[in-house]
């Protein structure tokens, strides 16, 4: 089978890096941000086929076939710094989009469909979104598998994500509830597992996957070592309102970091609790998610502490390319644009691995997937 994707809800491109270092050919992509659109020329300028436009303005007609669509659709409706309407939102409801060219492709559907969002879609709406998806995928010949993967395996980034795949035409798997027992435990959690195994009534395809790699790099690798007059570095004041920020525990492990005679890199998020302006610090040399500077979230910021003293800054867009799995990404835009594209995107060596080891096994060129689906059943 031809390894060919659309990419739908592109941005910037990572998807297709991922899927290309997999072995995958891109036919065509899509999203409707001009300034995603902007960072995705700079890095791939030979693609022709990336249309900016609204995923409810295409027609399937447009749509070269491919045996893989990809769609890492919006999470601004789900995710825990947005408004929670789920599919009723304007942003992930642009998922409804996508499902609606599929039924359009009747006769041409893809082979394969792969859905990535925020773990939160589990239980968006009290799990009724997830369950939409599911059935509208299964109502036009799509068996459904899904599970859950943390880019932390892979980068020094707490970033997990709930990925769907659709595969077209494949039986179902009986035994819902056994064959997600024997899953890894890295790629399950107990809100995936509790809905699956509470509506095997769906159609469920649970397919065989390995056990994700743990990631053995941690944070001081991905840092830029900036000179003490880059202009990227806070006053003393500001880390002082910083530190104000703390709750006593955060604070006292950002003085204990101070104390050490060695420098340690740690990060920090200003989140909204009981409606204050709280700053979380992290310690163990892992990134918290990196997001897009909206909706209640906000840029991640660097603490480097160590030696008795403590500097912060905001991370750079560089910093942000490390830690989505894209070093050599090329910046040609100002730092906050670069922080929504980087945002909104899905970590490149997550995708590289899930072309290998998931999508790989489903588009054997030796044998066609209905072959590989009766070798397993056997």
């Amino acid at each position: 089978m031809k390894r060919t994707f659309a990419d739908f809800f592109a941005g910037i491109g990572l998807a297709e890096l991922g899927l290309r270092a997999g072995g995958w050919e891109s036919v065509f992509a899509n999203d409707i941000d001009p300034k995603k659109h902007e960072m995705y020329r700079a890095n791939f300028r030979k693609r022709k086929h990336y249309s900016c436009a609204d995923v409810f303005d295409l027609t399937a007609s447009r749509i070269p076939d491919a045996t893989l669509w990809w769609a890492s659709f919006p999470c601004t409706d789900v995710s825990l710094a947005g408004y929670r309407k789920g599919l009723d939102g304007s942003q992930t409801g642009a998922l409804l989009g996508v499902l609606g060219l599929l039924r359009e492709k009747d006769g041409q559907r893809p082979p394969l469909v792969l859905l990535e969002n925020v773990t939160g879609f589990i239980t968006s709406s009290g799990g009724q979104d997830f369950d939409e998806a599911i059935r509208e995928l299964n109502g036009i010949g799509y068996a459904c598998d899904a599970f859950v993967l943390d880019a932390v395996r892979f980068v020094p980034q707490s970033r997990p994500r709930l990925f769907i795949i659709g595969m077209y035409d494949h039986p179902f798997t009986t035994g819902v509830t056994e064959a997600l027992a024997r899953r890894p435990a890295a790629l399950r959690s107990p809100q995936l597992t509790s809905f699956m195994a509470e509506n095997r009534q769906l159609g469920w395809r649970v397919l065989d996957i390995p056990a994700p790699p743990v990631a053995s790099a941690r944070l001081p690798k991905f840092i830029d070592r900036l000179p003490a007059d880059s202009p990227y570095w806070w006053s003393a004041e500001r880390v002082g309102y910083l530190l104000r920020q703390m709750s006593a525990r955060h604070r006292a492990v950002a003085n204990h970091l101070m104390s050490r005679p060695k420098t340690h890199y740690a990060t920090v998020y200003r989140r909204m609790r009981h409606g204050k302006s709280m700053a979380e610090l992290r310690a163990d040399g892992i990134a918290g998610c990196l997001r897009t500077p909206r909706g209640g979230s906000s840029r991640q910021i660097l603490l480097v502490a160590g030696e008795g003293r403590i500097r912060a800054r905001f991370m750079t867009p560089r910093e942000y390319a490390r830690l989505m799995g894209a070093p050599r990404y090329k910046l040609t835009v100002n730092d906050n644009q670069a922080y929504f594209g980087f945002g909104d995107a899905v970590a490149v060596p997550v995708v590289k691995w899930i072309a290998e080891h998931v999508l790989g096994q489903l588009c054997e060129p030796e044998i066609t997937v209905a072959e590989h689906v009766a070798a397993k059943t056997r």
